[in-house]
């Protein structure tokens, strides 16, 4: 019997402020994921400056692609595909890495597969759990987006629940700023809030009379805003880890919340997460503990995949080129792409 021949992906994800470049065999076998991050630099400045991290990807973007195909021990003339994040994200970040990927594909003649942000997040899920398939019920929850999805199968999502301001990840720079600690937000308010007591303070949680599954996180955010400064005007002291586990517990019930929701109504018995802030720890212990109790089989990848790689969009890259789909040198950044949309 003839076996199927292997399918090699090369990866490249610039959509915010890491540069990365991946290796993905077969869409589950990760065998480079080369992330060259730009914390550090932006912390200075509070946030990501897109100026700044355009520069940056432009000094690594070489630099991370030749170490992923190195580390994946392989050269580039036997890729397959070259997949890249054209959409969402900073416009001028995505711009490098489209350039870079089109210059490889016109140069080798690789084919070029566009790859959705979001829905790289949602194929992270693939990696370490080789048994989940669709269909089943994803949120993914970052800095820019949040997003409950039924995945109904490999490139074909429905999109339950959004955001209406604030996605969750910003909400917590927002806050991590306002209590100071700083950027990035998410893992400092994870580590702070352990030392805290999350029923300190009633926060509110956001009902949206007119749409059960989306979200929003700008009242918290002010609700935070404005008990900081009622103890600064009255000369109360403010506990940190108080405040950001407090406000922690009011973004995880609320994701929790709805994701419980939607899969009793939508019927799914599987359940996953994904984004940066899928690396929470409350809301990984939280979401675990709901579909135990709901005998929902609960799947998230590991922090490194939780956070922007290119492992994860040459995992969506790979189903996306099985499903024939193929780019020309016309592909461009679309900083506003929707999940679902495709534009080239």
């Amino acid at each position: 019997m003839e076996t199927e021949k292997d399918i090699y992906i090369l990866a490249i994800e610039s959509s915010c402020d890491e540069t990365a470049a991946a290796v993905v065999r077969n869409g589950r076998e990760v065998l480079s994921n080369v992330i060259s991050t730009q914390i550090a630099l932006h912390t200075l400045y509070g946030g990501v400056v897109p100026e700044i991290a355009s520069r940056k990807h432009i000094e690594k973007i070489n630099q991370v692609i030749e170490a992923a195909l190195e580390e994946a021990g392989t050269e580039l003339r036997r890729m397959d595909a070259i997949a890249v994040t054209y959409g969402p994200g900073l416009v001028g970040a995505l711009l490098v890495g489209v350039s870079a990927a089109k210059a490889l594909s016109f140069a080798t003649g690789i084919p070029l597969v566009g790859v959705h942000h979001i829905e790289g997040h949602i194929s992270a899920n693939y990696i370490e759990h080789k048994e989940l398939e669709p269909p089943y019920v994803c949120l993914v929850v970052s800095g820019g987006h949040s997003h409950l999805v039924v995945v109904k199968d490999y490139g074909e999502y429905e999109i339950i629940g959004q955001t209406r301001d604030d996605a969750a990840g910003e909400a917590f720079d927002k806050v991590a700023r306002a209590i100071g600690l700083g950027y990035p937000g998410g893992p400092k308010i994870d580590k702070v809030s352990r030392e805290g007591n999350p029923d300190a303070i009633a926060f509110p949680r956001a009902k949206l009379a007119d749409s059960a599954y989306d979200f929003s996180f700008s009242g918290l955010k002010s609700a935070v805003l404005n008990y900081l400064n009622g103890c600064k005007m009255k000369g109360e002291e403010i506990c940190q880890a108080d405040v950001a586990a407090s406000f922690q517990k009011a973004v995880v019930e609320v994701l929790v919340e709805h994701s419980m929701q939607a899969l009793r109504e939508y019927g799914y018995d599987r359940f996953a997460i994904a984004g940066g802030v899928a690396s929470n720890s409350a809301l990984r212990e939280a979401m675990s503990e709901a579909c135990h109790k709901n005998n929902i089989r609960f799947y998230n990848p590991s922090p490194v995949y939780c956070t922007d790689n290119a492992a994860m969009i040459g995992v969506a890259g790979y189903y996306e080129y099985r499903r024939g789909v193929r780019n020309g040198l016309d592909l461009n950044a679309v900083p506003n792409l929707r999940l679902g949309e495709k534009e080239f």
